[in-house]
């Protein structure tokens, strides 16, 4: 680096060596600080600091020889920032959220300056610290480990730096004997560690964890990772639990228990009774470590000394393991039997026996009569079933009438399960009845009438028993329950639901049996109970509103004296009570009056009299329903408001009552009387109740109702809300908002009820954009969109939806103003003409934004003067679109070869672009040359034009199969078109296809850099898919008939004479107007030329020439481009490639303006043309993509093609040919030698 000073601490040298001037001295920049060397760990921010005094040149950082760029934001590397106070001549560099690659060298460098030169700091290095990421273990764990052998266990600690240190646990205990080597890692600089360890498995190892930490100095603590160890190992041997005793009673539930300790995995068990399999099955406790199974045997006689035995084993168990128990089963006999008759008379010997089955061990027998133990006369014993013994034993007693009914038991008791078996007998023995008693209530207990109350009677001794009779006051009671026995008499039982002549009556029980002796007993009741009747009288016939009426109650007997009370509708009133009365049943009756103040709202209702027992706490009632007669009156529940939706039936209910019912009522809205006559929308129902079809919002309001009977008259009002669906507009429309800003877009909505939610906002423009907060305001909606960008520019809908259809909806125009952006590719940075000062230039500029854009020119830095009549500019708008031509009229190479400069202006900024005016050359190689299609025999091309030269340009394919070693060339027809097919190859065939630009002063090199495209035609096509139409074989190579290639040659010749000839008068004519009009003459002559159309034609000296420049990729849309062959034909053309969408500026193709608006700017004189249809923003409202149109004033040329011929229109037309008025004119203007420039002309440019 030449004279750069790099700063060391000693003074400044130059490149020759010397030390600077004194006056450098006070100037030279220099290092206050200079970075150092850091290290970092991953993930962390590193500041190198750099800190220049007096700095003067550009200060940028260098990472391993890259400079980052002087801006502080460091642009292209996200994370690196300089940092610091420019002002003070810091520029420390930031690394945020380091990573692997900044580890490197990095220097600081001041630039130099025209007064000081170049300084650089020392060489400072980042070194990262990596932590590894998570260890893990290498190890063969698919099958289980077994105790007592070895295995190696591998631990891997990956991509760390520096290398990381493993150590190795086992249950938390450090391994030693690790042995540790390094690999390299996933990525440069970073390293695996490896740690090999020998591990003898055990018994206790099983479930137990080896962890390996990983440990450097880029952790602050070690990563771990673990894994469980799975150690197989033998149980222990089993036990059996629950079997204390090995005697069991029978019928008794054995419930034993098998368990193995430990192994693993854990035994499995099964169950074996005199070695028949019994159970198969067990349970596995993890976490206790062992194997269990239950067995439960219900015990029967036949198991008496059975022998049960358990095994376990599992996978590594060299044999089973067992253990066994023997049963002794204690059991009873089976059956006991008695033998011998249970019916005898008093004095009487019975003779019985008792025999008892096989048992263990055997049983003793014992005799009972009652309570009593009677003496056996005999027993004897034998073997039995089972290894038991069977029992027999005999008796003899005599009875007594105290042994009636008595059980003689025999009781067979077994020693050895303590249980007794018995069986038994009653004995009958026939005497007379003994006693007869009640159950009953206490004759002094009072008792509710209602109350369920039994009376029982019961009778002792006499065989056989006695039977029972009720009475009641001396007459026999037929409903009495049927007679039951119990176990020493009968009894029967009376039940009673008391009533008020139960009070005091007397109850009798008569006992009775064969001996015809009679025993009685006997009870009265004492029974209180409720008036029996109750009654309510008036004297008055006729109740009205504000009358006093006066009700009589009387209550019938009751026990004991009850009170009188009165209520109307849960009110409690008091009444006015006479002296009792004595009554029949033993009770009392009671009478009160009532007076009560008549009003509407007694009307119906049920005056109630209670005769009230406070000792019963209930009362008898009655009630006397009140007719009052009263004017209409309107229910509290009459509504106030009703709600319906407009168009639908509103029904206004009525809540009127009266009393006669009889009721009229008329209606008023707006004090105004309905009546149904002439009006079919107003309808009464039967109670009165208005309803109106089709209810409109102009129903709505207060509506009064006035009710008459024959009592008076009364009036209500109720308030109609009509509901309706919103009616919406837009409160501003289109909304105007510049980039970036916030846009406000609000709606209004007409609409009852307003709701909450009720707006909502849709995009209507193609693709997606980011929609803004949607929020309403009462009737308003609002979208607001902040940071609004170019994509944001369109129409918005908004809907208003208040739940009743239909919802309504306004489109909102959204325009975003920006500042120009000028279009700046290659095609318009240069325009080529001739110098000779007879050629006219164009130089266009076109810029889109909006609002308006104005154009300034200069030329050379200097502001071209429009008062000159050598120049001429004007402006045409399309859309967003603004063109801004300037002509150069007789253009010279001293003074018109120069750079013009073209400024786009509005409101919101401004853009530049230098143009520079050359002379006439060669083509530039087209490029993006590709394929378009390919069949068996033609291949269809296509490329993108470069700069013309400032010449007409043509094109010309080349193509050869790969085996030939010379080429075939072909001139594309049109001689402007883009797209071309080869025809006549061969199927299945390899060709090599180039293609570049010719003019009139030469050809270019081919498409891009010469390259060659090779493509192999696809296969014949079969037979029957071949089409058979005899006028086939008249097409041209090109796909056009033959009679239609004949006609285009004749039309071109004609075009071509007569643009000769009209070319050779027209120089003529401007020659002889140059000699006698001078100068100021330019301008008219420049308009003569475009209105007779002579071959010097400006469009080909314009920098706006045909070309696919990727111009508005964000719009992704086609462009539109009129045809110029019917009024309403239009073509669609788009380009395909990476899904982009692509502009095609027309170039030589001048149709007619359309009248949109078009700013002509001539002398300082500015004309806009108005034009009703046309709207400043138009642009934004969804028109599509703009076309790119010259602004010229040439009439529309002659249609090129007959009408009568359609294929030819349609192929001009077709997607193939977007250029095709563009062919038209290349076609009847071939070139001149006028257009060649000085240079083929023999003149000194």
């Amino acid at each position: 680096m030449n004279n750069v000073t790099r700063h060391n601490g000693r003074p400044s040298q130059t490149k020759d060596g010397k030390t600077a001037s004194l006056w450098c001295t006070h100037t030279q920049q220099a290092f206050r600080s200079e970075p150092r060397n850091l290290t970092v760990r991953m993930g962390a921010t590193a500041v190198l600091r750099c800190e220049v005094l007096r700095a003067s040149g550009t200060v940028q950082w260098v990472k391993d020889g890259l400079l980052l760029g002087p801006q502080r934001s460091l642009p292209g590397f996200e994370r690196y920032s300089m940092i610091g106070n420019p002002k003070r001549g810091q520029y420390h560099l930031q690394i945020e959220k380091t990573l692997l690659e900044d580890e490197a060298s990095y220097e600081c460098q001041a630039g130099r300056s025209d007064s000081s030169q170049a300084i650089i700091s020392t060489t400072a290095w980042i070194m990262m610290l990596i932590p590894p990421s998570k260890p893990y273990f290498v190890v063969d764990m698919a099958a289980p480990w077994v105790a007592g052998s070895k295995y190696t266990v591998t631990c891997i600690a990956p991509d760390a730096k520096p290398v990381a240190d493993i150590t190795i646990y086992k249950d938390g205990v450090e391994l030693t004997g690790a042995q540790s080597f390094t690999m390299s890692g996933s990525k440069d600089k970073l390293l695996n560690t490896h740690a090999e360890v020998t591990v003898t498995a055990v018994n206790s190892d099983n479930g137990r964890q080896l962890a390996c930490h990983a440990q450097n100095p880029a952790l602050f603590r070690p990563v771990e990772t673990t894994m469980t160890m799975n150690v197989h190992y033998p149980p222990q041997p089993p036990v059996i639990l629950g079997l204390e005793r090995e005697e069991v009673k029978e019928r008794s539930m054995l419930m034993l228990e098998c368990v193995s300790h430990g192994g693993n995995p854990l035994a499995t068990l099964h169950w074996t009774k005199n070695e028949e399999v019994l159970s198969t099955t067990w349970e596995e406790d993890a976490a206790a470590q062992k194997s269990s199974s239950i067995l439960i045997l219900k015990i029967c006689p036949t198991d008496n000394q059975a022998v049960v035995r358990c095994e376990s084993a599992n996978l590594v168990s060299q044999s089973p393991l067992s253990v066994s128990r023997k049963i002794t089963v204690l059991f009873e006999p089976a059956e006991v039997t008695l033998v011998g008759s249970f019916t005898a008379t008093e004095g009487q010997d019975l003779n019985m026996g008792c025999h008892a089955t096989s048992s263990n061990p055997p049983v003793q027998i014992r005799w009972w009569l009652g309570y009593k133990e009677l003496n056996s006369t005999g027993e004897a014993m034998e073997e039995g079933d089972n290894g038991g013994m069977t029992t027999m034993s005999n008796m003899t007693h005599r009875v007594s009438r105290e042994d009636d009914g008595l059980k003689l038991t025999c009781e067979a008791f077994n020693k050895g399960t303590h249980f007794s078996k018995t069986q038994f007998d009653i004995l009958n023995v026939y005497y007379p009845p003994q006693n007869v008693w009640l159950d009953t209530p206490p004759p002094d207990v009072p008792l509710r009438s209602g109350t369920t109350v039994r009376l029982i009677c019961f009778s002792t001794g006499g065989n056989p028993t006695a039977t029972l009779t009720w009475f009641k006051n001396g007459r026999a009671v037929t409903d009495a329950l049927r007679q039951t026995s119990f176990e020493r008499g009968v009894a029967r039982e009376l039940i009673l639901v008391l009533t008020a002549s139960d009070n005091m009556a007397t109850y009798r029980c008569d006992a009775t049996n064969k001996a015809k002796k009679i025993i009685s007993a006997l009870t009265k009741l004492k029974v209180q109970f409720l008036a029996v009747s109750m009654k309510i009288s008036t004297k008055q016939e006729v109740l009205r509103q504000g009358q006093m009426l006066t009700l009589e109650c009387l209550s019938g007997s009751s026990n004991p004296q009850p009170s009188i009370y009165w209520s109307l509708a849960a009110v409690r009133l008091q009444g006015e009570d006479q002296p009792p009365r004595k009554a029949h049943f033993g009770g009392v009756s009671v009478q009160s009056s009532l007076s009560l103040n008549l009003s509407s709202q007694h009307h119906n209702k049920h005056v109630i009299c209670q005769a009230y027992t406070p000792v019963l706490a209930e009362g008898a009632n009655t009630f006397f329903k009140l007719n009052v007669l009263y004017p209409p009156e309107f229910s509290p529940e009459q509504p106030v408001q009703i709600q319906v939706l407009e168009d639908d039936m509103a029904t206004i209910p009525l809540l009127v009552s009266a009393n006669p019912e009889e009721v009229s009522c008329i209606w008023l809205h707006r004090r105004e009387r309905l009546v149904k006559e002439g009006n079919l929308r107003f309808h009464w129902s039967d109670d009165n109740s208005l309803k109106i079809k089709n209810v409109t919002r102009k129903n709505a309001g207060v509506y009064t109702v006035k009710c008459t009977n024959e009592e008076g008259e009364n009036q209500a009002s109720i308030m109609l809300d009509v509901l309706y669906a919103p009616i919406v507009k837009a409160e501003k429309d289109p909304v105007l908002v510049n980039l970036g800003e916030t846009a406000d877009l609000i709606c209004v909505a007409d609409a009852n009820p307003i709701i909450s939610g009720m707006f909502s906002w849709k995009w209507l423009g193609e693709g997606e954009v980011e929609m803004g907060q949607e929020t309403q305001q009462d009737e308003s909606g609002l979208l607001t969109i902040h940071d609004v960008t170019r994509a944001h520019a369109g129409l918005y809908q908004c809907s208003a939806n208040n739940d009743i259809a239909p919802p309504a909806t306004v489109d909102v125009q959204l325009v975003v103003q920006f500042k120009p952006n000028l279009q700046k590719g290659a095609q318009w940075r240069k325009v080529a003409s001739r110098g000779d000062g007879t050629t006219t230039a164009e130089v266009v500029c076109q810029a889109e934004g909006i609002p308006r854009i104005d154009f300034s020119w200069e030329k050379n830095g200097v502001r071209i003067d429009f008062e000159n009549p050598r120049y001429e500019e004007w402006t045409v708008r399309e859309g967003s679109f603004h063109t801004s031509t300037v002509r150069v009229v007789n253009v010279s190479t001293a003074l018109d070869y120069a750079v013009f400069s073209c400024t786009a202006r509005n409101s919101l900024g401004e853009d530049s672009l230098d143009i520079q005016l050359v002379s006439t050359n060669h083509p530039d190689p087209p490029s993006a040359f590709g394929q378009v299609d390919v069949s068996h025999d033609s291949v269809t091309l296509e490329w993108i034009p470069s700069f013309n030269g400032g010449l007409r340009q043509r094109f010309r394919v080349r193509y050869r199969w790969d085996q030939s070693d010379s080429f075939l060339y072909v001139d594309v027809f049109p001689p402007g078109a883009t797209t071309f097919t080869v025809a006549g190859l061969q199927p299945v065939t390899t060709y090599n296809f180039s293609v570049n630009a010719l003019n009139a002063m030469g050809e270019s090199a081919y498409a891009d850099n010469n390259a060659v495209l090779t493509i192999t035609t696809k296969e014949r096509p079969d037979p029957e898919g071949v089409p058979t139409d005899v006028d086939s074989d008249s097409q041209s190579a090109s796909g056009l008939p033959a009679y239609l290639t004949v006609v285009f040659t004749v039309v071109f010749g004609v075009l071509l004479v007569f643009n000769s000839v009209g070319c050779f008068f027209g120089l003529r004519w401007k020659r002889r107007r140059g000699q006698t009009g001078g100068r100021g003459s330019s301008v008219l002559d420049g308009k003569k030329n475009k209105e007779e159309g002579c071959s010097h034609s400006t469009v080909s000296n314009s920098n706006k020439y045909e070309s696919r420049e990727k111009i508005n990729a964000a719009a992704q849309r086609t462009l539109l481009i009129d045809s110029g062959s019917e009024t309403d034909s239009n073509v669609y053309e788009s380009y395909a490639a990476e899904s982009s969408h692509y502009y095609y500026p027309t170039g030589d193709y001048m149709p007619p303006l359309s009248p949109l608006p078009e700013e002509t700017r001539r002398h300082d004189v500015t004309r806009l043309p108005v034009d009703p249809h046309s709207h400043l923003y138009e642009d934004v409202r969804d028109r599509g993509l703009y076309q790119d149109i010259l602004s010229s004033t040439l009439p529309s040329p002659p249609c090129l093609f007959d009408h009568r011929l359609p294929h030819l229109r349609t192929e001009l037309r077709s997607k193939d040919y977007p250029q095709a008025a563009e062919r038209a004119r290349d076609a009847r203007q071939p070139p001149r030698d006028s257009h060649l420039p000085f240079e083929q002309r023999g003149e000194l440019v």
